[in-house]
């Protein structure tokens, strides 16, 4: 049973379990999102259960003669105005799959946490072994709250797998999220000024790989790390400007000043209920950016991580062939007419 199946992860987990040989149901809030996710993939149809991670009926309903779980479902977004949705609903979702999964039996049961979850780790490696972190923004402490749960289970011997994810990209983004977004405004131009630091990043294939190759039993709790490598956002532009043949600026400017700026951003989203393109916890994210160590997950699953130069260019091309950038913006990338 999957959870989140017609999300950016969620979709390409779906299809590197269904090439693996499971058989797969969702549970979804939505069947019209399941073929524009999964087609893509060369999906046409998946068993499906209607319902919410926070409604344990339909979570049950869905667990029905299932051995297994991979539990990705959750509300990502940076916008503080959905600050409190993503802190009920994270959370909560994890505790009824998880807790319904481990009294059904199933094994493993798969926990996407993320990276968010163990930060700030001033000049430590982030590890299976780190301890949770205390971030601002609220997605990051949902996920913080979620893996404190999964984390609990553990304990109790459930055998519940962490998986903590770098940020995600790659082609076939189903809902274009915020770091997908980014991408595609550096793409057309609309990002000249950016946050000095590095991030992270981790292609989506790879991540779902990781998926597929945990979903073996008997094997306990456990943890692990999924990165490809680091990235600044001049490297997102020099990238775009290699690929288009076009000149994308990116100048860089100093992260700790612009936490401050991020932070007025925020309270002017939450107090007059507008979107604006800046936010405190993406910047936050450049500036306190962890190194990850993926020995573990190299060695245990034999999975290897694709650059984050090759992650950018799949995702660019992709970007370009899905109409999500004008012709002129994609320059050199774009189809001949």
């Amino acid at each position: 049973m999957v959870t989140g199946g017609t999300g950016f992860l969620g979709s390409h987990a779906v299809k590197a379990l269904t090439d693996a040989g499971h058989d797969v149901r969702l549970l979804v809030r939505s069947p019209a999102r399941i073929a524009p996710a999964l087609a893509p993939h060369g999906l046409d149809h998946v068993d499906h259960v209607v319902g919410d991670v926070t409604d344990v009926a339909s979570v049950e309903r869905a667990l029905e003669g299932c051995d297994a779980v991979l539990h990705a479902a959750n509300v990502y977004t940076l916008d503080p105005r959905r600050a409190e949705e993503m802190r009920d609903v994270n959370p909560r979702g994890t505790a009824n799959v998880l807790r319904a999964a481990h009294e059904r039996g199933a094994d493993p049961i798969v926990h996407v946490s993320s990276n968010a979850a163990l930060m700030p780790s001033p000049g430590r490696p982030l590890t299976p072994e780190s301890p949770l972190g205390d971030p601002p923004g609220a997605y990051s402490q949902s996920k913080v709250e979620a893996e404190r749960i999964a984390r609990g289970l553990q304990s109790e011997g459930a055998p519940v797998v962490i998986v903590n994810p770098v940020g995600l990209l790659g082609p076939h983004d189903p809902h274009l999220g915020d770091f997908t977004a980014v991408a595609r405004d550096v793409l057309r131009g609309r990002l000249p000024f950016v946050v000095a630091g590095t991030t992270p990043m981790v292609d989506v294939r790879d991540v779902a790989t990781v998926t597929a190759a945990l979903m073996e039993p008997g094997r306990g709790p456990r943890r692990y790390m999924a990165s490809g490598g680091y990235v600044t956002m001049r490297d997102f532009a020099t990238k775009a400007s290699q690929l288009t043949q076009r000149r994308i600026p990116a100048v860089a400017l100093p992260g700790r000043p612009m936490l401050a700026v991020g932070r007025g951003a925020d309270w002017i989203q939450r107090r007059l209920g507008v979107r604006l393109p800046l936010n405190y916890e993406g910047p936050w994210f450049m500036v306190y950016g962890a190194k990850v160590d993926v020995s573990a997950t190299e060695r245990d699953l034999k999975v290897r991580f694709r650059a984050p130069a090759e992650t950018l260019a799949d995702t660019y091309r992709w970007l370009c062939d899905a109409g999500l950038v004008s012709r002129r913006q994609a320059g050199a990338l774009a189809s001949p007419a």
